[in-house]
C-alpha cells in the first residue's frame, strides 16, 4: 500500500525546501540565521521579521530570538504520518482505513492530499522573503531533484518481494512514478510560482490578497483545464498486457478493449493510457488498486482470487500515482500556498480564520456537488472533484489544529504529533518504506533465514 509524504517548512529561502517528509525540527545554531532551511522555522507572526540590530549597538554582543514556529503545521504533518502507519498498517484488515478500489473516499484517501496542502503551506513561510529569484529557482530545482531520485530508489525496486528476500532492482520494470516523484513535481511547481508570480501589492484585505497571487491562480486553472481536457477529451484505444500467470510458463496475453472518449473505469481512462504510452506498461505499479473491486475479487474490498468471467483488465498494471494525476495534484499544493499566504499577510487569528474558512467551505461544498452530478470522487484518477473535497478537508483540519495549538495553548495533548512532524522523513524511510524490516532481515548468518529475526523466534 503506498505510503505519503511531503516536504520541510522554512521561514526563508537560503536552504529553502529539503523535499521528502517535511520536519519542522530547528537546529539551535542556524535558527539564530536570517535564512533557515525548511523545514526548520515556521514563526507564527511572519509579519514579525527579526529586525537588524542597528549601527551603534553591532558591536556589541547580543542574542537574537529564535522566532517562535507554527507548531499547528507540525501537529498537522504528525497527525499525516501517523495515519500513513495506521492505514499502512491496518488498512488490509478494516474496509473504512483502506483506500477506495475505485470511485469514493476512504480515511486512507486523504493522506496525500494532506501532505500536498503541507507542502503549499511550508512554501508561503519559505519564499516569503528573497533575496535572488534565480538562486531560489535553482535551489528549489535541485531539491526537487533530489526527492526524485529519493523516490526511485525507495519505490522503484529495491525492495520488492521483502518476504522472500530477494530485493534488487530490474532496470527493465523499474517503477519510475511515486509517492515522492509526485511530491516533488508539486513542490516543483509551486515553488516556482511561489518565486516568480506574485506581485508587489500590498495586502490589506482578502480581493488585495487575491490580487497580489493571481497569477498562481490562473496557473491553478489552467492546470485544471488541461487535466479535465485530456481526461475527457482523449481518445482510449484497445490496449493489450503481458502477465507470467504461472512461473515456469510463457507470458499470458489479455487484450482490453476500449475504443472510447471521457471514460473514468478502471479499463479505458485518459490517466492509465499516457502512463502506458509514455513509461511503459512494465514500467507501472503491479499491484493496482482496481484489482479489489468486485469485479477482480471475491473477497472485495479486499484483494482476491478473481471471480468466474472477471474482466481482462483486472490484472494490468495501473499506477496510482500516474502521470496525469500528478499534474493535478500540484492544485492541492497551490491550496496549500494559499493558506500559508494568509499566514503570511495576516496576524489577526480571528481573521486568519475567516479567510480561511470561507476557501474551505467553497471547495468542500463544491466538490461534493460536483460528484453528485456525475464527477466522482477517485483518489487514483485525483479527479477535479476530489481535489476539490480533499482540499478543502485539509483546510477545516488545519483550521481546527490551529486554533487548538497555536491560539489556545493546548500544545501537551499533542506533543507526540508535534515530534512525529518534525521527524517524519525519519519515520516514513523506517516505517513505510520496509528500511526497518530490511536491516532485520538483511544481517544473517550461514543462511539468509539465519537472521535477527529467527534470533528473538519470530519466523522460526
Amino acid at each position: 500500500m503506498a505510503s505519503y509524504e511531503a516536504i520541510k517548512n522554512f521561514e526563508d529561502d537560503e536552504d529553502d525546501v529539503e523535499m521528502a517528509l517535511p520536519h519542522s525540527q530547528i537546529s539551535e545554531s542556524r535558527s539564530q540565521t536570517f535564512s533557515s532551511t525548511i523545514a526548520q522555522t515556521t514563526p507564527l507572526n511572519i509579519h514579525n521579521v527579526q529586525e537588524q540590530p542597528s549601527t551603534s549597538s553591532r558591536n556589541q554582543p547580543q542574542s537574537v530570538p529564535k522566532p517562535p514556529r507554527l507548531v499547528s503545521l507540525d501537529v498537522f504533518r504528525g497527525l499525516t504520518v501517523a495515519l500513513m502507519i495506521l492505514v499502512d498498517d491496518a488498512g488490509g484488515l478494516i474496509p473504512a482505513l483502506n483506500h477506495s478500489p475505485w470511485n469514493g473516499l476512504t480515511l486512507a484517501d486523504y493522506v496525500m492530499p494532506f501532505f500536498l496542502f503541507i507542502v503549499g503551506v511550508s512554501l508561503a513561510l519559505t519564499y516569503k522573503k528573497l533575496s535572488c529569484r534565480v538562486d531560489a529557482s535553482r535551489k528549489a530545482g535541485l531539491r526537487a531533484l533530489k526527492l526524485l531520485v529519493l523516490g526511485l530508489f525507495l519505490q522503484g525496486g529495491y525492495f520488492h518481494r521483502v518476504n522472500d528476500l530477494t530485493y534488487g532492482v530490474d532496470i527493465k520494470q523499474i517503477r519510475w512514478m511515486g509517492i515522492l516523484q509526485r511530491i516533488a513535481l508539486a513542490y516543483l511547481v509551486a515553488a516556482l510560482c511561489e518565486i516568480w508570480l506574485k506581485s508587489d501589492d500590498t495586502v490589506n484585505s482578502g480581493p488585495s490578497l487575491l490580487r497580489k497571487y493571481r497569477y498562481q491562480w490562473v496557473v491553478a486553472l489552467i492546470i485544471s483545464f488541461v487535466y479535465l481536457c485530456l481526461l475527457y477529451g482523449l481518445y482510449v484505444p484497445d490496449w493489450e498486457y503481458q502477465i507470467q500467470t504461472e512461473p515456469s510458463s510463457e507470458p499470458k496475453t489479455f487484450s482490453v478493449k476500449c475504443g472510447v472518449r471521457g471514460d473514468t473505469g478502471p479499463a479505458c481512462n485518459a490517466v492509465g493510457m499516457i502512463d502506458r504510452t509514455l513509461f511503459g506498461i512494465q514500467h507501472l505499479y503491479r499491484r493496482p488498486i482496481y484489482a479489489r473491486t468486485p469485479e477482480c475479487s471475491i473477497n472485495s474490498p479486499n484483494y482476491g482470487p478473481l471471480p468466474p468471467g472477471a474482466p481482462a483488465w483486472c490484472q494490468a498494471p495501473f499506477d496510482p500515482e500516474g502521470l496525469l494525476s500528478s499534474v493535478m495534484a500540484i492544485v492541492t499544493c497551490l491550496v496549500g500556498l494559499h493558506y500559508g499566504h494568509i499566514i503570511v499577510h495576516f496576524k489577526d487569528h480571528r481573521v486568519r480564520t475567516i479567510y480561511w474558512t470561507i476557501p474551505t467551505s467553497c471547495l468542500v461544498v463544491f466538490g461534493l456537488a460536483l460528484d453528485l452530478f456525475g464527477m466522482h470522487i477517485n483518489k487514483v484518477l485525483y479527479s477535479f472533484s476530489y481535489t476539490c473535497v480533499t482540499a478543502g478537508t485539509a483546510g477545516i483540519l488545519f483550521v481546527g489544529i490551529y486554533l487548538m495549538v497555536d491560539v489556545c495553548g493546548y500544545r501537551r495533548l499533542t506533543i507526540f504529533l508535534e515530534w512525529m512532524g518534525m521527524h517524519a522523513l525519519m519515520i516514513y524511510i523506517l516505517a513505510a518504506c520496509n528500511v526497518f524490516p530490511i536491516f532485520l532481515q538483511g544481517f544473517y548468518w550461514g543462511s539468509p533465514r539465519n537472521n535477527i529475526l529467527k534470533l528473538v523466534g519470530v519466523g522460526t
